[in-house]
């Protein structure tokens, strides 16, 4: 067979070639020095071999292990036998022994077969590119290896460790107690200027401003939003506040998140039995075609929303949950948010999603102070004394609803009404508080494999979308750029239970109950489906996990997203409970995706790409 790979190339596709997990085997020495003369001479042969049928493996950690191996009767001595270029028998593969360095690197199948004392002999070299070559054959199956680690917890599927109290039907209903007022950013009072940005929009800029997209363009003498130019100087006149919003208290917090209290709520069931068009409505979902159920629960488990609230919602605008024929004007935009890019059940949730969480979380760090009504451009000051869990309904409604409209739909009369009716009063609903004051994270280590150095691409950014807590902090493996999938593995953080695996995501729940909806969640994202843990796994630190790639939404080159979740609720990495991880304390200053890391003395700065300054080893 013609190859034109030199000696040093073909070794290296002898590398690419190798296959793990041939367990249990047996080995068959060949005489040493024969196989020393033979070995770069050998490499075309055992090219050829593989694609006739056999197989390439590469076996130990260490040749002296290997010998060390033989005084235990774990491996047979060297053996006289036919000679090794002919073809393998049935059943035989062919082991390749890369020299010390090599296979440091790689591990192979040493955990398994390795490991036993004796004297050492130095089968291979130690130059970078030296390798030997065995033949190995299958043990019978009644002889597997020895178990290191014992199986991990079958999760408790009940009871949950949080619970809903059932209300008392002869109680009567009362107003939720306001919140303590707090302290709101106050209102711009002068005009500014504003320098357009590369990837600017009007409409990020009047929402940063807190005008309206067209009283930003009427200031400017702008006839199409989508016309701006980077450098291009901007006046932002003050916002003109209207009268205050409403103070009425819609959902609790643990009614907005996708949290405990809805841990054993059946979507599918109750979507059956309500009869409407969503009983029956599917569609295409990335090329897979999900139920109105799957979609419900895809956008709840994804954003970490509540799918009653998503349920009401969608009841309340186009009455798809109870109406078999509802209105046609709401078949392609059942929320009432028209624009193109979100026609369909999937993505008009997915926008509403976003903007339920992005209510919620600014209102929880004191970053918001009025809404700007996308109506009619009018600016509603919020009443300090709402919870989180309304000013994200009040934010949804916001982008839709001119002021009439809005006050209506924030009142008793509006959303909260419907909800009241499909399920009962959301506040008996309550699960207070989802964070508790005393609450700290578990330890977590870096989530790649120990000895491994990767990059800190990304510092605090949302974890879901751009409207979550700044939940999430990037790695990318520093041995490859651009997207595909990473020869490395991205490892367990902690001990737990995977409870789903999909779309680029893995979900592993910490407190190993099998409920998403409880405790500490982690978030790996971008995981490949290639060689990905399974659901239903349970997993201890350091675990394999998956490769990072660029699957599952938005990437520009392959990494590992990892956020936190607790009760549901997106915790932020520069908030009161630090991603902490091996040790390294993560802060924000204030710029999404910027930020640091911290152990000791050390600080480690995010930056994009790969370079000798965001190293961090584990």
């Amino acid at each position: 067979m013609d190859d034109p790979l030199g000696p040093v190339d073909r070794e290296h596709r002898l590398q690419r070639l190798a296959l793990e997990g041939q367990l249990p085997v047996r080995v068959v020495l060949e005489d040493p020095e024969a196989v020393l003369r033979r070995q770069l001479d050998e490499a075309d042969a055992l090219l050829g071999r593989e694609r006739a049928g056999g197989r390439v493996v590469e076996v130990g950690d260490d040749v002296g292990e290997l010998q060390r191996a033989l005084g235990q009767g774990r491996l047979q001595r060297p053996l006289d036998g036919p000679d090794p270029r002919l073809d393998l028998e049935p059943g035989e593969v062919r082991a390749v022994i890369f020299n010390r360095r090599a296979i440091a690197r790689r591990g192979g199948l040493s955990a398994a077969i390795l490991g036993a004392a004796g004297p050492a002999h130095p089968f291979v070299g130690a130059s970078a590119h030296s390798f030997a070559h065995f033949r190995v054959r299958p043990l019978a199956p009644s002889a597997p290896p020895s178990p290191t680690r014992t199986a991990g917890p079958t999760p408790t599927r009940a009871p949950l460790s949080v619970t809903v109290p059932p209300r008392d039907p002869n109680a009567p209903l009362v107003t939720p107690t306001p919140d303590l007022p707090r302290v709101l950013p106050t209102p711009r009072q002068d005009a500014n200027q504003y320098t357009v940005q590369p990837n600017d929009t009007l409409s990020a800029i009047a929402q940063q401003y807190g005008v309206s997209l067209e009283t930003l363009m009427q200031a400017n003498s702008l006839t199409d939003e989508n016309t701006l130019a980077v450098g291009q100087t901007l006046y932002v006149p003050p916002p003109q506040p209207d009268a205050p919003g409403s103070s009425f208290k819609i959902i609790p917090d643990s009614e907005l998140v996708y949290g405990p209290a809805s841990a054993q709520f059946d979507i599918d069931s109750f979507i059956q039995e309500q009869g409407g068009y969503l009983a029956n409505y599917t569609e295409d979902v990335n090329e897979e075609t999900l139920t109105g159920a799957q979609i419900i629960t895809k956008v709840a488990q994804s954003y970490s929303v509540n799918p009653r609230l998503l349920l009401a919602l969608l009841e309340y605008r186009s009455g798809w949950v109870t109406n078999p024929t509802p209105n046609p004007i709401t078949l392609d935009y059942p929320l009432g948010f028209v624009e193109p890019l979100h026609a369909g059940l999937y993505r008009q949730l997915t926008w509403a999603s976003n903007e339920l969480n992005r209510g919620f979380y600014l209102w929880q760090v004191n970053a918001v102070g009025t809404w700007v009504l996308g109506g009619d451009g009018s600016i509603a000051p919020i009443d300090p004394t709402i919870n989180a869990g309304t000013a994200g309904v009040q934010n949804l409604f916001a982008n839709l609803d001119d002021r009439t409209t809005w006050d209506t739909d924030v009142s008793a009369l509006g959303l909260f009404k419907i909800y009241f009716l499909m399920f009962q009063n959301p506040f008996d609903l309550t699960v207070e508080p989802l964070m508790r004051p005393s609450i700290s994270q578990p330890r977590l280590d870096l989530p790649f494999e120990s000895g491994a150095s990767w990059a800190f691409t990304g510092g605090p950014h949302p974890g879901w979308d751009s409207g979550s807590a700044w939940a999430a902090l990037d790695f990318a493996p520093s041995d490859t750029q651009g997207c595909g999938v990473s020869t490395q593995w991205v490892t367990a953080v902690g001990d737990g239970f995977i409870v789903r695996a999909g779309d680029g995501q893995v979900i592993e729940d910490l407190d190993g109950d099998g409920y998403e909806q409880t405790g500490w969640d982690i978030l790996y994202m971008h995981v490949s489906q290639q060689e990905r843990v399974e659901a239903g796994t349970y997993v201890y630190t350091g675990d394999h996990i998956g490769h990072p790639s660029c699957e599952g939404g938005l990437a520009n080159a392959l990494h590992l997203h990892l956020a936190r979740k607790y009760n549901g609720e997106w915790v932020s990495a520069d908030g009161p409970i630090p991603f902490v991880l091996s040790g390294w304390t993560s802060s924000g200053n204030g710029i999404e995706y910027d930020g640091y890391l911290k152990r000791g003395a050390s600080t480690l700065e995010a930056a994009e790409g790969i370079t000798e300054l965001n190293q961090i080893t584990r």
